[in-house]
């Protein structure tokens, strides 16, 4: 499979009304951002598309849009922000009151405003999970003991974040979707709103169409992003056409960062069904 390599997305963002964009991995790493990819964004404003940020963050769009500020990304590279968080509070609020988080305590703004109690495990009637406790040590290995206890309780578990792993830095770190992942092997039932699942896009399709005042059509929207199992899943399965960036949590399966074998990329995108308009290194 022949993949299109572009230097800007200037090239090819004129068919579209609508850019989706993801965040971690595509404007930043966690601890620096990357200026020409927000300076993109903001041009493709200036033209006259809507930009949404989707994001699987498990915290409403209000904590990450302050975390994009202290890292360099202002406020005019988008119309508008759409989490894994703020989708993920609807599943908190239709599956039980009494809640059993499993995260680090920078995700409790999820619950803001939710009528929902946070309890000790023996008391939840659903588990809640936004990451590991701590992902700068622990690894899914550390929950074994836990998802077989919650396993054998029949709770529903709640991902707030789908992303098995994400950068940060020059090394990658577990996210909740590892834990939802080996939750569902032991045959627990997981609920997931995040990409690629389709509530994230339903919501972002509806925040672009406000920030253009008319309806669009997923056939007129652009994603980017650099999951394999979330951004380009998500994008083939709503019908949205997607620029793949190489240069992400993926980079190392076909070459080194910044370094691409564009054949082993094409046969990585191929195993997965996937034929993006373009590919680039680092959004620009």
């Amino acid at each position: 499979m022949g993949i299109r390599q572009i230097a800007s997305l200037a090239e090819i963002s004129g068919g579209y009304d609508a850019i989706f964009c993801d965040v971690w991995g595509v404007l930043h790493n966690g601890v620096r951002s990357w200026t020409p990819a927000w300076r993109a964004l903001a041009a493709e404003r200036e033209a006259g598309r809507a930009v949404a940020l989707i994001t699987n963050a498990p915290r409403p769009k209000g904590p990450v849009s302050e975390q994009l500020a202290s890292l360099g990304v202002p406020d005019e590279a988008y119309d508008d922000i759409v989490t894994s968080g703020d989708v993920t509070r609807a599943l908190i609020g239709e599956n039980a009151r009494m809640v059993f988080h499993v995260g680090p305590d920078r995700d409790m703004s999820l619950y803001d405003g939710l009528d929902v109690e946070l309890v000790e495990e023996r008391e939840a009637a659903a588990v809640v999970c936004t990451g590991l406790y701590d992902d700068d040590t622990e690894t899914p290995a550390d929950y074994t003991e836990m998802l077989q206890r919650l396993r054998a309780r029949n709770l529903p578990f709640i991902c707030a974040n789908p992303d098995i792993v994400v950068e940060r830095g020059d090394r990658l770190v577990y996210c909740a979707g590892a834990l939802a992942k080996d939750f569902a092997l032991l045959g627990g039932r997981t609920l997931i709103a995040g990409k690629p699942h389709a509530p994230i896009y339903r919501e972002a399709m509806a925040r672009a169409s406000a920030a253009l005042g008319r309806d669009i059509e997923p056939g007129r929207v652009l994603a980017i992003g650099d999951g394999m199992t979330t951004d380009v899943k998500g994008a083939m399965d709503y019908g949205l056409d997607l620029l793949f960036i190489s240069d992400g949590i993926h980079a190392r399966e076909y070459g080194v960062p910044g370094k691409p074998d564009y054949e082993k990329m094409a046969a990585h995108l191929d195993g997965f069904g996937a034929h993006p308009v373009a590919t680039m290194m680092k959004l620009a």
